[in-house]
């Protein structure tokens, strides 16, 4: 017999939740209940503040790895739901795991995918809408893997017009990207203005114009990229 599916979050009231300030968890895989979170504070990103050191900058120059945007949602989540050392319980229950694969095939939710030829090494992902985007997870088996993901992110964002890019709560690791803490009220204010209107374009839509820009120019897309972080970092 089949084990019974996971019954899931529907995507409008997963959206109302985000743009109310509030989140899904659970407290293990196998967690058939949710908890909403509504931190006191807030990890946010500033998209004009990411903090792109010399190593990171070289990686993106450099083209270590391939990049790439929607391409394996699943195998990302299934990454970032893996136990980890430092957190041996996952919060993507399976419900949760299924609701969100359910909100990217109604567009609402992105990955971005880091390769090292053809092996998954890192990538994050996240919901999105308006001028918003929270990210959920992201994870790492190879050098600054992620932070190439969230750099790349970040890029993508500005393009299309985005205002907010939610980190949910600070780490260390959030910290030195240039991430920032923000008590509530604040978070909800930013979060207020980037759902009044629309984004300028899809993220899809920017990440065609990266590629088009960078062949224009004789670039790289990586190249392109990291000039972007050093001009507004």
């Amino acid at each position: 017999m089949h084990a019974p599916q996971p019954q899931i979050i529907a995507p409008d009231l997963l959206l109302l939740a985000y743009r109310s300030g509030v989140f899904p968890m659970s407290d293990a895989r196998d967690d058939e209940e949710i908890f909403w979170v509504e931190p006191r504070f807030r990890a946010v990103l500033p998209l004009n503040g990411f903090k792109c050191s010399r190593s990171l900058a070289k990686y993106l120059r450099q083209d270590r790895y391939t990049v790439t945007l929607d391409r394996d949602f699943s195998a990302v989540i299934d990454a970032c739901a893996q136990p980890r050392p430092d957190h041996p319980e996952t919060w993507i229950s399976e419900r949760i795991d299924a609701s969100y694969r359910n909100l990217h095939r109604h567009g609402a939710a992105h990955s971005i995918e880091v390769w090292r030829d053809e092996e998954l090494v890192g990538g994050l992902y996240g919901v999105s809408f308006d001028r918003a985007f929270c990210g959920e997870s992201m994870f790492s088996r190879a050098d600054n893997a992620s932070k190439v993901a969230l750099a790349w992110l970040v890029v993508l964002l500005n393009r299309a017009g985005y205002r907010v890019l939610d980190c949910q709560f600070m780490t260390g690791h959030l910290a030195r990207l240039g991430a920032v803490e923000i008590a509530r009220d604040e978070y909800m204010a930013k979060l207020e203005l980037a759902c009044a209107a629309p984004p300028v374009m899809s993220l899809h839509k920017a990440w065609r114009g990266l590629y088009k820009e960078a062949q224009e120019l004789g670039s790289s897309p990586g190249k392109l990229i990291a000039q972007s972080l050093t001009q507004t970092s």
